[in-house]
């Protein structure tokens, strides 16, 4: 059975990941489920497990689509109209391979998971670059939300 993604969220954030980080882990974990549900397509258990990776996938989606509408998310209004617009894409998909389950209708959902965490990724790197050395006296905002 697979974690709740908000509960890998948060715990994983307690450790050494950055946000970005974090979020390309859990997407990238996600299209890795999808994938090898495309792979053993035709295994016994595909139903349940197909079911399973889809679901987890939707549920890591929709605690993007909460953060995209905090009023505090400071991404840049243009970037987040277009991830929502995109999480509403991987919704109607979600459900048309529920509903109609083929291999082939897989492909977008690992695509976009693959490369908006390659995104996230690409802008974590930068930002560790342009960012000034941690103070060793301050606690990073991740141990002061796990006290």
């Amino acid at each position: 059975m697979y974690r709740n993604p908000f509960e890998t969220y948060q715990s994983i954030e307690r450790k050494t990941a950055t946000g970005r980080e974090l979020e390309a882990g859990v997407l990238t974990k996600a299209a890795q489920m999808l994938r090898q549900c495309q792979r053993d397509w035709n295994a016994a258990d595909r139903n349940v497990r197909l079911e399973q990776a889809l679901k987890n996938n939707q549920r890591i989606w929709t605690v993007l689509q909460v953060e995209l509408g905090r009023n505090d998310n400071p991404m840049p209004a243009p970037i987040k109209h277009n991830l929502i617009l995109l999480s509403v894409f991987v919704d109607k998909r979600t459900f048309e391979v529920l509903a109609f389950p083929t291999p082939e209708k897989l492909n977008i959902l690992i695509d976009i998971n693959t490369n908006i965490a390659a995104g996230l990724r690409d802008s974590a790197v930068e930002q560790t670059q342009h960012a000034p050395a941690p103070n060793p006296y301050k606690p990073s905002p991740a141990l002061r939300m796990a006290g």
